[in-house]
């Protein structure tokens, strides 16, 4: 089969188009899967960069957002048949040693691949394979952050930074989705009229104005007593953002992260945690039942996941390329 391979930590130079890698063979409890589409996400970048303190076997076939179809099943997959359409659950629950399929695993910059069928979500036939692979990192992240860790409500005021990326612009959707109102951060022109497209209420370009500010402008100053700011602040960037966003954030507000990908060692202002009686509230990937909600999600035509671009396998490097250059609002798919 045709692979792409991430041979070394290093630059795009790095990955590899191999044209005869071997086709994967599934053993007991596997399904074969033949690939639509897989998603790019950062991970896959820090991935080739390398992690400090996370050992990655190289080469390795990256790529953990997969959808297909079942092109053979392995004994034991009980429930599955050839040409069911699935979604793979990248996260390797339950085992005594687990992982990410496109990082302890070979991934999903192939034509085929073999997963255990403990992982397959099944795809409704009303929800195209593309649609679904833009889902697990960044709308199954999303949805767990905003929904089951931050119980977002409708009326509420959300600020969203990083908004234009994978997990940001599902979160803008998300929100938007329960009625709330939605304050999206991004770098560029173009990246505001797509959000704001998206539904956002408010876009604020954090390399003219400082989002702070454009916080207070729009709802004022937060009150010790209550009024003004927003009632949640995700920020997943880290960096030098934390206490900005701290002073973003009203009486009792939350602020909402599952990441830092500017820097995760934050300043924090303990003043500002108790005297607005701040929550800050960490959320980490999902589960599977969050995938089959956003699968309903689709099939209801509530949510369209954002697709910016789908290239082919022997544009790896360009797709990362888009990723690391901040080029793109949503997801990037690469189909074989």
């Amino acid at each position: 089969m045709r692979a792409v391979l991430t041979m070394e930590h290093g630059d795009r130079s790095q990955l590899r188009l191999q044209p005869d890698f071997s086709d994967p063979e599934p053993a007991a409890g596997e399904v074969l899967i033949r690939i639509a589409a897989t998603a790019l996400n950062f991970h896959d970048i820090f991935t080739r960069r390398g992690m400090p303190g996370i050992k990655i076997p190289l080469p390795v076939i990256v790529g953990s957002d997969i959808a297909g179809e079942i092109v053979e099943v392995g004994a034991g997959a009980d429930g599955w048949k050839v040409g069911d359409r699935v979604l793979v659950d990248p996260v390797i629950r339950g085992a005594e040693r687990g992982g990410m399929i496109g990082e302890t695993r070979h991934g999903g910059r192939a034509e085929l691949i073999a997963v255990a069928a403990s992982q397959l979500v099944p795809v409704p036939d009303g929800v195209s394979l593309e649609a679904a692979a833009a889902l697990p990192l960044a709308y199954g992240t999303a949805y767990r952050m905003m929904f089951t860790q931050g119980q977002i409500a409708a009326g509420e005021t959300v600020l969203i930074l990083g908004a234009s990326g994978g997990v940001g612009v599902a979160c803008v959707q998300l929100a938007k989705l329960v009625g709330a109102e939605v304050v999206a951060c991004a770098s560029s022109a173009s990246k505001l009229d797509r959000l704001a497209a998206l539904g956002a209420d408010h876009v604020v370009d954090y390399t003219k104005t400082r989002f702070l500010d454009a916080v207070r402008e729009i709802y004022g100053k937060p009150r010790s007593r209550g009024g003004g700011g927003v009632d949640v602040a995700v920020n997943f960037t880290g960096g030098d953002t934390w206490i900005d966003t701290q002073k973003c954030v009203n009486l009792g507000g939350r602020i909402l992260t599952c990441g830092a990908t500017a820097g995760f060692n934050v300043m924090t202002d303990a003043r500002y945690l108790w005297t607005y009686e701040h929550r800050m509230i960490g959320s980490n990937g999902w589960q599977p039942g969050d995938l089959v909600a956003l699968l309903e999600l689709i099939e209801q035509g509530r949510l369209d996941p954002v697709i910016d671009k789908v290239l082919p396998l022997e544009e790896t490097a360009e797709a990362e390329r888009l990723l690391e250059d901040r080029e793109v609002v949503g997801k990037v798919l690469l189909v074989p």
